[in-house]
């Protein structure tokens, strides 16, 4: 008997894509048309798309979050948990000896 070869690892989906993909593992499920082990593996990879699509999604809340409170968020994509570099702060003006309308420079 034969062993099955194991399947090269396959690039990961974008979002979008992983979730056509989920839906069309959804019907085929639904549909009874699938074997046992073939409905196993169905679900398998159903499982893998839906942890992957829960991750893009709590990364992306998480930026809408840092957006929202004012913070700097990269737009290229980084990674969640990434700490975006802080801004270089001014130096604190020196106390003036003058009056009200002096400036500090």
């Amino acid at each position: 008997m034969e062993q099955p070869q194991p399947q090269p690892p396959q690039p990961p989906l974008g979002f979008e894509a992983s979730l056509e993909r989920l839906e069309t593992i959804a019907n085929q499920m639904e549909s009874g048309q699938l074997g046992l082990e073939d409905m196993v593996k169905a679900f398998e990879e159903g499982q893998k798309l839906v942890k992957a699509c829960s991750s893009k999604l709590n990364e992306v809340e998480k930026r809408i979050e840092m957006l929202v409170q004012g913070e700097a968020v990269p737009f290229d994509g980084a990674a969640a948990g990434e700490t975006p570099p802080a801004a270089p702060s001014a130096p604190a003006a020196a106390p003036s000896a003058g009056g009200e309308g002096d400036l500090p420079f």
